[in-house]
């Protein structure tokens, strides 16, 4: 009987180990869309001289296109965006992609410590050239969110003529003022509830944050309802690491990797490096759309930035119920608002 039970743990292991194996290898695709003309497709492409994983997603692949520049920087959305644009699909062509050295554009054997924002733009720009003459159109819509609003502006200020429009979803402005905001707004929170110990330790960032050294913990931002008020980001991670088509194991472990090799690097650009004093003009039609609870990139320095930005046409959009996403937290309601924006373009 004991030999039997050490047969059976031998190969319960030996299946484990093949299951992760397999988790690793396992070939990633996105799901199909039906319709005639239809487009969903998920691979790599070489931009600028580096692979990129690209996902091209529509009901029409002749409907307009939107390009999505994530955040983080290094926080892919390929692994649960789809869960939130079904209706956005339905009007336009959506294209997802990771940025170098971020998820599945993460490579190995790559140096990362150069990396900066202006590399980030030119492989926009070149993605856009790609993304054009592969659906045969000329322009492109493009959405920036979060970090992503940083190279998506500077982008749209170098080559206006590649773009229809310029939307910035919780968008970057003044590194300490927006950083200050959050400070202050989640110290007003911490002692509503009565959390002492909260209220110490962040008091005890303020300088460091007043000199541009740090950012408000984002931990603190998530505990206080700044990141999210109608949406998990963190589950959608988790569920779309886990069960998604579009990421397996190995990709789980570049998307961490990446984060690791680049994101502090391209923080300390952004944070010294204010995106007001670099861009104070665009030449396309402008929208910031915001969460009002957005602590991320607060609503307050996003305004006075939109204020002072020069731009044929402009809008600031906040989203009521909604923090740093309002374009899933209030999906809808943010598929609605584009459709009838693009109208006016």
């Amino acid at each position: 009987m004991r030999k039997k039970l050490v047969t059976i743990s031998k190969r319960f292991l030996i299946l484990i180990l093949l299951m992760a194996i397999l988790s690793l290898i396992f070939p990633t695709w996105t799901p199909g869309i039906r319709g005639e003309n239809s487009i969903s497709t998920l691979g790599q492409v070489e931009i600028n001289g580096a692979g990129h994983e690209v996902m091209i997603r529509g009901v029409d692949r002749d409907n307009p296109i939107l390009i999505f520049v994530h955040g983080g920087p290094g926080c892919s959305e390929i692994p649960y965006a789809r869960k939130y644009q079904k209706e956005l699909e339905q009007h336009f062509t959506i294209v997802h992609y990771d940025q170098r050295g971020s998820g599945k554009s993460y490579h190995f054997l790559e140096d990362y410590s150069e990396l900066t924002t202006d590399v980030l733009v030119e492989d926009l720009l070149a993605l856009t050239d790609y993304v054009t003459a592969e659906l045969g159109q000329d322009k492109v819509s493009l959405v920036g969110h979060s970090f992503g609003t940083y190279i998506g502006t500077k982008a749209a200020a170098k080559a206006p003529d590649k773009f229809h429009a310029y939307i910035g979803i919780g968008q970057v402005a003044d590194h300490v003022q927006s950083e200050l905001d959050s400070l202050n707004y989640i110290l007003a929170q911490a002692k509503q509830a009565g959390h002492a110990e909260d209220v110490a330790s962040l008091e005890h960032l303020r300088g460091s944050i007043e000199r541009g050294e740090m950012y408000t913990p984002r931990n603190m931002v998530r505990k206080y309802g700044g990141a999210a008020r109608q949406i998990d980001e963190n589950r959608d991670y988790i569920l779309g690491f886990l069960f998604g088509p579009e990421y397996n194991a190995l990709d789980v472990i570049r998307y961490f990797m990446g984060i690791q090799a680049t994101q502090e690097l391209l923080l300390k650009e952004e944070s010294g490096q204010h995106l007001p004093d670099l861009v104070e003009e665009l030449e396309i039609p402008t929208y910031f759309v915001m969460g009002k609870y957005d602590y991320m990139t607060s609503v307050n320095a996003a305004r006075k930035y939109f204020d002072e930005l020069e731009a044929p046409v402009k809008e600031f959009k906040v989203f009521e119920h909604s923090a740093h996403y309002p374009q899933f937290e209030e999906k809808e309601q943010f598929a609605t608002w584009l459709m009838e924006t693009y109208k006016s373009y």
